[in-house]
């Protein structure tokens, strides 16, 4: 459906003086135009569903293959905003250690080989200990990490929850107080609730089945690759000084690319950095040296490089 050209995400530090957040209009058509802005080519129903995920407080859930544009949409929509971007990157074996929140051991265990020093010439030291002992997880040795972060920031930010399919179920459990009730559980501090009100979205690229609350509590876009008019106003406005005969030549290439049943078909993004390097090298069309010297811009596994390399020399 769309993607957007290539722009750096925020790296605002929640918590400092950050840019004034903005809103992104009052309607679908300013949503897209802002978007537009920040370098992302956002279709009707994309500029829909953002709107309709910050007017009413929901996480947009957005699903499709590598490549379409879902995690670039939250890098655009924090950019637009002027909202910082906390990103939590899942992967296999994350937990709350990883998400939520960590307690500094190392501090933990210097300030507890001090207080037992101190017990040994306080007159009370069981006491002074029983104290101290408690004290050792109050805030001052809470280490956040990105869902604590998002909550507890002063500045409302992004929240990008980016390939949730790649974690264990685990961690849908885990995300559904933080979705439902902008608060989190910490059991030595008690219930933490949000600052600020976080804009959240989640992308999942399909690899595993999300659990049903989850889901629930999303609102929910599918994005796929987009049709050529839409991948060549992309093109268009990522890659300025490209010739219209050679842009249409790209996205001809990339429309059958994706049809090869290749193992891992270019997304918009390999597209993007196709037709730079393509502009780059000065080429005018596509013929076969040129296609050899950019195809590592395209074709990110051994097996589809002789298949992807015969189809476009046959174009």
């Amino acid at each position: 459906m769309t993607e957007p050209g290539t722009h750096p995400p925020s790296t605002h530090p929640p918590g400092s003086p950050a840019p004034s957040s903005r809103s992104l209009g009052d309607d679908p058509t300013e949503v897209g135009r802002a978007l537009g802005a920040a370098g992302y080519v956002a279709d009707d129903e994309i500029a829909a569903a953002v709107h309709l995920t910050i007017a009413l407080r929901r996480p947009l859930l957005l699903e499709g293959p590598p490549g379409v544009g879902k995690t670039s949409l939250a890098r655009a929509v924090s950019q637009a905003s002027g909202r910082s971007l906390v990103r939590l990157q899942c992967h296999e074996g994350i937990d709350a250690q990883h998400a939520l929140y960590e307690w500094d051991y190392g501090r933990q265990l210097l300030a507890t080989q001090i207080l037992a020093a101190e017990r040994a010439s306080a007159p009370d030291g069981d006491g002074e200990l029983a104290a101290a002992t408690s004290a050792l997880f109050a805030e001052e040795f809470l280490l956040e990490r990105p869902l604590l972060t998002a909550l507890r920031s002063a500045d409302p930010v992004v929240l990008l929850v980016d390939e949730l399919d790649r974690a264990d179920d685990a961690l849908d459990a885990l995300l559904l107080e933080t979705l439902d009730e902008r608060q989190v559980t910490i059991p030595e501090l008690g219930t933490i609730e949000a600052r600020s009100d976080p804009w959240v979205f989640i992308t999942s690229n399909e690899s595993r089945e999300l659990a049903d609350a989850v889901r629930r509590r999303c609102l929910r876009i599918g994005l796929s690759y987009p049709d050529p008019d839409r991948e060549a106003e992309i093109i268009e406005s990522a890659v300025p000084g490209i010739t219209r005969d050679l842009q249409d030549a790209v996205v001809d290439a990339l429309n059958r690319l994706r049809t090869l049943g290749l193992e891992q078909p270019p997304g918009v993004s390999e597209g993007l950095d196709w037709a730079k390097a393509l502009l780059l090298l000065g080429a005018d069309e596509l013929d076969d040296a040129t296609i050899d010297r950019t195809l590592l811009t395209l074709v990110k596994r051994n097996r589809d490089v002789e298949a992807a390399r015969t189809e476009l020399a046959a174009g």
